[in-house]
Order: C-alpha cells, then structure tokens, then sequence
C-alpha cells in the first residue's frame, strides 16, 4: 500500500509540475539506460558462458563436443522456460511487433529478463542464432513496463518501446543513427516530431552506457583498403541481385523449416530434432557454431581461415575454388542451422545470421570474380557491402542496412556500394516475399500494423467497442399493426428479426413497409415474417475491424449485423466505424 501511495504522489506531482512531453523524455532515457544495460548483461552472459564452455575443449583440433554442446545450452533455455518461468519465451522483434498489434502494447513483465537467460544459454553453448533479437525484445518489456507503472497511454506506451528498440541496437552495436532508423523501418512507428527526439535520446543513453563498460571499440573490425571506383558498380549491381535472391531463400526456408517443427507437439521430441539437425550441421561446419560474430571479422579482413579451423576440411585450404564452394554451403546453412536452433526451443535472433550470410556471400562473390580473372576486386569491401545486402533483403529495411553496416564499420567511404546493394536486394526480395520473416506470421493473420496509417488504426479498432444495441428485436409472428406500433417509437429504421432463443432470423427496413404502414386493411394479414431478409452479410465479435470495413463496403449497407455463433448481438453502422476511424486518425496524428 505504501508503494501505491507514493507512487500515486509522484504521478499527481509529475501531472501539475512537468508536461507530459517533458515526462516522455525523461523516460526515454531512463528506457535508453536500463536497455544499454541489458545489453552490457546479455554480452557479459554470453562471454563467461562461452569461456567455461571451451575451458575443457579449446585445446582440441577437431572435438566432438561440438555436436552435443548447443544441445545442452537449449535444454537448459527449455527448462528455464517451462519450469522457472513457465512461459514460453517467444522470438523477441515478432513478439515486440504482436503486442503493439493486438495486445495493446503490453509485455508479460518476464520479458523484462527471460530472454537475457535463455538466449546467454543458447548462444554460449554454441546455438546458432544472434543477440539483437533478444536485446530488443528485452528492452521492449521494459519500456511497455514502464509505460504501464506510469499509466501512459497505448500511443505513449508504443513510443517507449521504439525507444527500447532504437536503445538495442545503439547498445549493442554503439550505433545510436542506425538504431533509430531501425525503430522507425523496422519497428513501424511513424516519424513525427514527438517521436525523433525520444527516439534520439534513448539510442544515444544506450551507446553511452554500453561503451562506459564495453569500450568504444566497434563490434565488427573494418578497414578500408581500397576506394569505391565508379568502374565497380555493375559488380555491386550484380552482387544486390544475388542479395536479393539469397534473402528470399533465407526468408522461405526459415519459414519452411519454422512449419516443420509446427508439425510436432512434444517440446522433447522439437528439442531432439532440431538439436541433431544442428549438431550435425556443427559438426560438418564449426563456423556455424555461436553467434557467428568472430567469423564476420575475419571475412571483413578479406580472409576465411574460419572454413578450415577444427574442421573435417582442413586438407584443402590451399584450393580457392574448394574455399568459394565451402564460403557457399556456410553461408546456406547458417539459417538452416538458426531455424533448427529456433526449432528445438532456443532463443536469439536472425540479425547476426543476416550479418554472416551476407559478409559470406560477399567474399565469396568477390573471390569468384578475381579467380576467374575478370576484374580484381576488394574481398572485404565487398563481404562488407553484402552484410547490408542481406539485412535489407530480410529485414526488409534498406535504410536500417546501411546506416547500421556504415556505423559498425566505419564505413562511410563506401556509401554509394552499400545504397545500390541494399536497394536492389530489397527490392527483389520485396517482390518475392512482401512480408519479413518479422512479420510475415502476423500480417497473414491480419494482425499487422505497418506504416500505412490505414491499416495501422483499423487493426486497433474493435467489433465490441463499436457495437450499438438500440435496436428493437422484433419476433417473425408479429403483425405489420405491432409493427408499426413500434416504429413510431423507435429511434432506428432497422429491426432484427429473432426467435425466442435470441436466434438471428432476418432484418425487417422501414423502407421495406413504407408503402404498406399506411393501409391498415393489411395490419392483421401481414407478418414479419412476410416482410423480413436475410443480410448478404454479417460479422462476429472476433472478425478484425478490416473485414468489418470490407463488408459494409461491398454490401452497401449503412449497418451490418453482429452475430455470435448464430445469436444476435447487435450492429455495427458505417456512421460509427467512420467517426471512430477519424477519432483514431485524429489522436495518432497529433505531435
């Protein structure tokens, strides 16, 4: 009670003292903060978990622990879930995005520090997934946590997890610019002058904190050798094509894959699977083993040691073109082992799989040219511009690609490589899969909020808050002369028809008696059931405000009945869908 009551004291002090802009900012960097240090914590997890792991192994040329490890790190991420917890922690940025969509911007409050667990164990013992996913997801809960201690509302609230988002990646990869874009393109918040400034100030607290303890190092190692010329563009134009393509295989084989484990109910028999699948693909290729972030530096020096190192191919590190079909079949595995991991039960995310596939194909691609001695290119230019060629093909966030791989590297010089790479791989990736991995799931469930306001204030609509019940029901035994009785006191010139088990039979229109209300020779002769039709269409309580919109378009009527499992609730009128969707638009296009 004494929490409550100081609480209740600091909001009615906030409320007279400080704006609630001002209030929003404050937040946003409180939310920057705890975000950066989540960051910090899931590094720092991963880092020790990895050090015991390879305490006993490190020494080992070819070690056959490796098959068995990322096994264990998932089945303790498993546990904790189902027995510490006993929740499921779900894929962080799809999550993010469902809760802004249909869960009114609500996180379950163990987000807060779930996937920080079970994505340290997944990662450390060697599961082939990234961090950035979990971080997000991480400081999402926090912001809407946040937002909820302080009563904000559901437009405040979706700002806070912006924020946490554009925090993650100005965390992690001390790219503040970059993590911005990224809640904008990829987080799907409008960009209003309400929204920059916090956005700004969370990313930035997030950059800050995480180099107080991380240092001011970058995360990927990049130095540029050799500058853009013109004369290399239709290499990169080729290169974006490629990008584009490969992400299209990343999204459909993520999804593929994600469906084949749908398949089976029994959290053990997901966790066998999935393991075996990625042990073995380990075991073949231990460049496949963790987060992959080693293997992106050295691909980024212009070098792949990494193919051969504790490997079974060790033999041909001296055969180039071996190197480029090894580069190749790493690079198509990566997600194949990333969904295996996601399918035995572990937790992380695609971004650091996008970073790998891309920086892999990118040297391969370069190394291929110079081979065939058509022209000389720089092998860690072009691995650089292919991470923004996949990050742009997945994600779908072009914009996101190169302002992060031109912020982590220090890249800058190859500005004009990165545009032309991810344009052309979004582009095509876009024609082929309209929607990311992200949020394929959700816009086919029409669950989506995307950019399009449209859409955006449709999908926070629902059938029940509009439903209007001043109707008068009307029994089909009733005569036009009862019938008229009631329409000279009924506000409405819509009557539904009913049986005595509330039953939905037809509608009876005032247009409909018009011509007869008046000749009282036929009151006692004529029923309702005379009179009545059946609508061409209906909705229910769970239909999404979308269809809702679609019918009565199509229809052409001005109301549409609601119905439950054949009951009659009431109606939705196009008079109201209309003015709610203005009051909607209205209140999400204020600053």
């Amino acid at each position: 009670m004494k929490k409550k009551s100081l609480l209740k004291n600091f909001l009615i002090w906030r409320i007279k003292n400080i704006s609630t802009y001002q209030f929003i900012l404050i937040l946003s960097i409180f939310t920057g903060i705890t975000t950066g240090i989540s960051a910090i914590l899931i590094n720092y997890t991963v880092v020790f978990i990895k050090k015991i792991v390879h305490w006993g192994i490190s020494n080992t040329d070819h070690n056959y622990l490796y098959f068995a490890l990322p096994s264990v790190g998932i089945l303790l991420s498993v546990l904790f879930s189902k027995y510490i917890i006993n929740q499921q922690v779900r894929h962080g940025i799809p999550n993010v995005l469902h809760s802004i969509s249909k869960k009114n911007a609500i996180l379950n409050r163990h987000n807060m520090f779930s996937s920080i667990v079970t994505s340290a164990l997944t990662i450390g013992f060697g599961g082939s997934v990234g961090l950035e996913g979990p971080t997000v997801a991480t400081g999402a809960a926090q912001g809407a946590n946040i937002g909820r201690l302080f009563h904000l509302d559901y437009k405040q609230r979706v700002l806070l997890i912006g924020c946490a988002s554009a925090a993650a990646l100005g965390g992690i990869f001390k790219a503040p610019i970059a993590g911005v874009v990224f809640a904008l393109e990829v987080m799907m918040l409008d960009l209003t002058v309400t929204s920059i400034v916090p956005l700004l100030l969370a990313a930035l607290s997030a950059a800050i904190v995480s180099s107080l303890f991380l240092g001011q190092e970058v995360v990927y190692h990049f130095t540029l050798k050799t500058d853009f010329k013109l004369e290399i563009i239709p290499y990169y134009i080729l290169l974006g094509v490629i990008a584009g393509l490969v992400s299209v295989y990343f999204s459909k084989m993520y999804l593929k894959i994600a469906k084949f484990f749908d398949k089976f109910e029994k959290w053990y028999v997901k966790l066998i699977i999935g393991s075996s699948i990625l042990g073995l693909l380990i075991f073949i290729f231990p460049a496949l083993y963790g987060d992959g972030y080693e293997v992106i530096n050295t691909t980024l020096s212009g070098k792949y040691d990494f193919l051969f190192d504790k490997s079974l191919f060790y033999q041909y590190e001296y055969s180039i073109w071996i190197v480029i079909f090894l580069l190749v079949l790493v690079m198509l595995f990566k997600i194949i082992a990333a969904s295996a991991t996601f399918g035995a039960g572990g937790v992380g995310g695609i971004f650091a799989p996008s970073l790998f596939m891309g920086s892999s194909l990118g040297l391969a691609f370069s190394l291929l040219i110079n081979e065939l001695e058509i022209k000389n290119l720089s092998t860690s230019n072009f691995a650089l511009v292919g991470m923004s060629g996949l990050i742009a093909g997945v994600l779908h966030a072009p914009l996101t690609a190169i302002f992060l791989i031109a912020d982590i590297t220090s890249g800058y010089a190859l500005i004009m490589p990165l545009m032309i790479v991810s344009t052309i791989a979004y582009s095509i990736s876009r024609f082929f899969a309209p929607n990311s991995v992200y949020t394929i799931e959700l816009a086919r469930r029409k669950e989506l909020i995307t950019h399009h306001k449209d859409k955006a204030i449709l999908s926070l609509m629902k059938v029940d808050k509009i439903l209007e019940t001043n109707f008068v029901k009307v029994q089909p035994y009733y005569t036009l002369r009862h019938l008229v009785d009631i329409v000279a006191t009924s506000e409405r010139n819509v009557f539904p028809v009913t049986d005595s088990e509330n039953n939905f039979l037809g509608i009876v229109t005032l247009n409909d008696i018009r011509n007869i209300m008046f000749k009282p020779e036929m009151y006692d002769e004529t029923f309702v059931r005379d009179l009545m039709f059946t609508p061409i269409e209906y909705v229910s309580l769970q239909d999404s405000m979308e269809d809702v919109a679609s019918k009565i378009q199509s229809s052409g009527l001005f109301n549409i009945v609601v119905l439950d499992n054949g009951k009659y609730i009431g109606f939705v009128s196009r008079a109201n869908v209309f003015s709610t969707y203005r009051r909607f638009l209205k209140y999400f296009s204020e600053d």
